[in-house]
């Protein structure tokens, strides 16, 4: 019963359901796990008590016979998603000793579906950075190693990433702005799908860039995907960008007939400077698809190498609005003030001191886009190229492609300080081949396809059309199927 950590979630709910263990069983192995693992930083606040709570009450439903789709299944929660009575503080030192008075839609929904939480997962600070070093509590370090050097396990997911890969929990949940589910996904050899702009409830998730903000499960395997995607998804009247629409059941489209299916392979992401392994992976991957009968075509996505600086405008704009709420008056970080300091003082000390530099440096590029002067110059243009951007995408979705499939990230992943924080657009670029996606309010996942030359996960990246998640995650599932990618890191932590 040791190794019931690294279960997937179709694999632990079926042995829940059949009595072959139980979920304090799994929720034990899972909190040993996570206690033996402090080098990998992954989980920053754990809820042992909550979780065995949880979890006893899941043996109970499943031993009466009412045991929904999560049931007994022992998850991690990105520290985003603000949770009951638990800290929650998105990574960022502005929010230490913040405890909710209320839990997240998504959560919410997870726990009704008898999913148990394990605890709260590291994360870059608001969700802004693509490494997991913007984070208070330090960076989480990806299980996987090459010439024993930590690496990143990107970001901002990268402690949801982090445990689901190490087997720390059965699966995690993850938000994606701009590539923050799928790219820590690649770099770790896991699955993570951002659904379509909607379709989960961003109500009592901290907000980055509300009109781009996503969240989605974190899993081992497509099936696990589906599963989690169901309980988390529906319609929230607390959230006025969800969308009311039937939640169908992912898990039963999961037939692996792809037969027929049309695949898009664009033009415009084969960029200079791609490495050979990355190019060679996606020809791979579109001969994979080609072989369990689709038909793959080459298309047009013309407006793409617009996307990265719209994003960098729109997301950082904002979040400049977002995060002028956290001002030390009602809860969180207070700086501590000199003698005939007044309210302005609290708040620029309390900011200064609360936020990190790049939510600090994205804080200011919003407020300059937004300024007078500015605001036509640059965020009115990058809103109207996002609206090129989502054309593209519905213009060649018209031709009858069902999606459309692409690297995930520029590179495997990369050693913890190596990318500059003198030179942060180094950093951006690993969002190249993600932010269309949120851009145009689509769905994507991250499917692990390969390792490269150092033996590190690579992943491909699938887009769909919107709220067809399901059609996507069978596709994804196929992928994955002809991929058979099955490698684990080895026990280094």
């Amino acid at each position: 019963m040791s190794d019931l950590n690294k279960l997937t979630l179709s694999e632990a709910r079926d042995g829940l359901r059949k009595g072959d263990f139980t979920s304090v069983e799994v929720t034990e192995t899972c909190l040993s796990a996570i206690a033996a693992s402090g080098a990998l930083n992954a989980f920053v606040h754990n809820t042992p008590d909550i979780a065995m709570e949880q979890a006893k009450a899941a043996d109970a439903r499943i031993a009466s016979g009412d045991a929904p789709a999560m049931c007994g299944l022992p998850i991690g929660i990105k520290d985003l998603f603000a949770t009951k009575g638990v800290d929650t503080q998105a990574g960022s030192r502005i929010l230490e000793g913040f405890k909710p008075e209320y839990e997240s839609t998504i959560t919410t929904k997870l726990f009704d579906a008898g999913a148990v939480m394990l605890g709260k997962l590291n994360m870059d600070e608001f969700a802004m950075g693509s490494s997991n070093e913007t984070s208070v509590y330090g960076n989480a370090v990806n299980p996987w190693k090459v010439d024993d050097r930590a690496l990143t396990p990107g970001g901002s997911s990268g402690g949801s990433a982090a445990a689901v890969a190490a087997d720390l929990c059965l699966a995690a949940t993850g938000t994606d702005t701009g590539g923050s589910i799928r790219q820590p996904a690649a770099f770790t050899g896991i699955v993570g799908i951002k659904p379509t702009y909607g379709r989960c409830s961003r109500w009592g998730v901290v907000a980055f860039a509300s009109s781009l903000d996503q969240a989605g499960p974190m899993t081992k395997t497509t099936r696990d995907a589906a599963i989690m995607l169901e309980a988390m998804c529906g319609h929230d009247a607390k959230d006025s960008t969800s969308a009311d629409l039937a939640v169908p059941n992912f898990e039963a489209m999961l037939t692996g007939d792809i037969k027929g299916k049309k695949i898009g392979i664009p033009k415009e992401y084969r960029m200079d400077g791609m490495p050979e392994e990355i190019a060679k992976l996606w020809d791979e991957g579109a001969d994979m698809l080609r072989a369990a009968g689709a038909e793959v075509v080459e298309i047009s996505l013309p407006h793409t190498k617009y996307a990265l600086p719209a994003y960098y405008v729109i997301a950082p704009a904002e979040a400049s609005s977002n995060l002028a709420r956290y001002d030390g008056v009602r809860y969180g970080h207070r700086a501590k003030l000199a003698a005939g300091d007044g309210i302005d003082d609290m708040y620029e000390k309390t900011r200064a001191e609360g936020f990190g530099h790049e939510v600090q440096r994205r804080v200011m590029v919003g407020t300059y886009v937004l300024s007078a002067g500015f605001y036509d110059a640059y965020y009115n243009r990058a809103r109207k190229v996002r609206t090129l951007i989502k054309k593209d995408f519905e213009d060649v979705f018209a031709q009858g492609i069902d999606a459309i499939l692409t690297p995930a990230t520029p590179s495997a992943a990369f050693g913890l300080g190596e990318m500059s924080d003198s030179d942060p657009i180094q950093m951006y670029l690993n969002d190249v081949f993600t932010v269309t996606v949120n851009l145009a309010g689509l769905p994507g996942v991250s499917v692990p396809a390969g390792l490269s030359a150092k033996g590190l996960p690579l992943g491909l990246q699938l887009i769909g059309r919107p709220w067809e998640e399901g059609d996507l995650l069978n596709i994804a599932h196929s992928l994955e199927t002809a991929a058979g990618f099955v490698s684990k890191p080895e026990k280094w932590w």
